[in-house]
């Protein structure tokens, strides 16, 4: 017998959860914004993505409206807008290629990661660490500041920000390795002892 899961209901579509969808829907103005050359643009409407980010998950927890909707469309939004951002931006010559690649890596470590543990060792929940959530902001404000001097011709030193953030990725990645690697040995102990 085969069994359909249902829809989401009308209460998974709370305002946390639309927020999370203005995210996703601004992801494709942000890259056309910038494909033209529009950097004042492309700033005010990462901002307001940003912004949407933080309200979304602060509305969620306050108010008790998590739900599992919520919980996959979040980081989903987070991780389209800020590597499709980092991407135009590099073919544009504003960002290091260096810098793309090690974001990128550590999104497909995370997701490859994640996928061989549901597949090898079976169930399991995904939480951000604090580093991985301090990771996401770096990433924002770095966004943020190319924008700036992209859109006001502003002289700032961006190889500072672009080097904290490679470390923040590549120490990011390197602790969900860590992480879900003890889970592993620990779950396969458990498993052999039983």
């Amino acid at each position: 017998m085969t069994v359909i899961a249902p829809l989401p209901s009308f209460t998974a579509m709370n305002l946390p959860n639309l927020l999370t969808l203005l995210r996703l829907f601004l992801v494709p103005v942000i890259f056309y914004a910038l494909a033209k050359g529009l950097f004042a643009v492309a700033l005010i409407i990462f901002l307001v993505a940003a912004i949407t980010d933080a309200l979304d998950g602060w509305i969620a927890r306050h108010y008790h409206l998590q739900t599992c909707l919520g919980a996959v469309l979040d980081p989903v939004a987070d991780k389209l807008l800020v590597v499709t951002t980092v991407i135009t931006l590099t073919w544009l010559q504003r960002i290091p290629l260096w810098m793309t690649v090690a974001i990128i890596s550590r999104d497909l470590l995370i997701v490859g990661g994640g996928l061989l543990y549901l597949l090898l060792i079976g169930k399991f929940s995904v939480r951000p660490t604090l580093l991985s959530k301090w990771n996401t902001v770096l990433q924002f404000i770095v966004i943020v500041l190319v924008l700036l001097q992209a859109a006001c011709h502003w002289r700032i030193p961006l190889l500072p920000a672009f080097a904290l953030a490679f470390l923040m990725a590549v120490v990011s990645g390197g602790q969900y390795v860590w992480v879900w690697s003890r889970k592993a040995i620990a779950q396969e102990g458990d498993a052999s002892e039983s």
